[in-house]
């Protein structure tokens, strides 16, 4: 019934607006009503239905894409943002509590683990503001965090650092790598009289940061098991943030922990 409107409709209007002649790019004449002409008709009218249907479903298709993938990337970055406010609020504490006991002394350390201490938060809270930070400045900034450690623990902390290629314009997430150096302390430090920890940063083929880090620890105090787990929080954010294409790898030889990362860079 419906096409059968749209015939007469068409038609009609083709009659009194354009032309007298019911089909005039037919070669024969046509009658009104003819079989033919119908057809002709409706067979056109569908076919500008459809493709104005289809031009309607991809737009709108891509409108919902575009939607998802905002609405993806939102909540990565919520996710992101919310990882990283977990990753040193017991570091903090800690060092506080360091930095009381050292005021109560009237320690000449206690001025220098404030400097230190105010470096830090000024990083985390005002220089991190984007999904990307300079490898040098994340460098600096975990050198902070140990010079803050070897204040609390004294001589009791030896650490390398070892740089291979070019990284002035290297970028990396920010504080991603200071997690697994916290880790040292949080893990490496029960039931040993030093901490020794060695890092080691490398460029391949400009595309890839290669980082190593081993410290002793323990293996009476810490189980193997404990000590290889403990970063959950930067393995999620390597998800999140690379999908597959990053290597985290983790292993234990004695007395010596060892974390193995890959990542691309830009």
């Amino acid at each position: 019934m419906m096409l059968v409107l749209v015939y007469l409709v068409r038609t009609g209007l083709n009659y009194l607006l354009v032309t007298k002649e019911i089909w005039p790019e037919a070669e024969d004449p046509a009658k009104f009503m003819e079989l033919n002409h119908i057809i002709a008709v409706i067979l056109g009218e569908l076919y500008v239905i459809g493709f104005v249907t289809a031009i309607k479903i991809v737009i709108e298709w891509s409108i919902e894409k575009k939607r998802n993938e905002d609405l993806a990337k939102l909540q990565m970055s919520t996710e992101l943002k919310y990882l990283r406010t977990q990753i040193q609020p017991h570091f903090f504490f800690n060092t506080l509590n360091n930095l009381y006991a050292l005021t109560l002394q009237k320690s000449d350390n206690a001025p220098r683990l404030v400097i230190k201490l105010s470096d830090m938060m000024q990083y985390i809270l005002y220089e991190v503001k984007s999904s990307k930070a300079n490898l040098l400045e994340e460098i600096n900034h975990i050198n902070n965090f140990i010079d803050i450690e070897r204040l609390r623990f004294k001589d009791k902390v030896e650490a390398e650092l070892d740089i291979t290629g070019t990284i002035d314009d290297v970028k990396v997430p920010p504080l991603l790598l200071l997690s697994f150096v916290e880790n040292c302390f949080k893990h490496g430090m029960k039931g040993n009289d030093k901490l020794k920890i060695m890092m080691s940063f490398e460029m391949l083929n400009n595309e890839y940061l290669k980082f190593t880090l081993t410290n002793n620890f323990n293996p009476d105090v810490l189980s193997v098991e404990n000590n290889g787990i403990g970063n959950e929080n930067a393995k999620r954010r390597l998800n999140l943030l690379f999908s597959n294409n990053y290597v985290l790898d983790t292993s234990v030889e004695g007395d010596v922990y060892k974390l193995f990362l890959k990542i691309p860079v830009s």
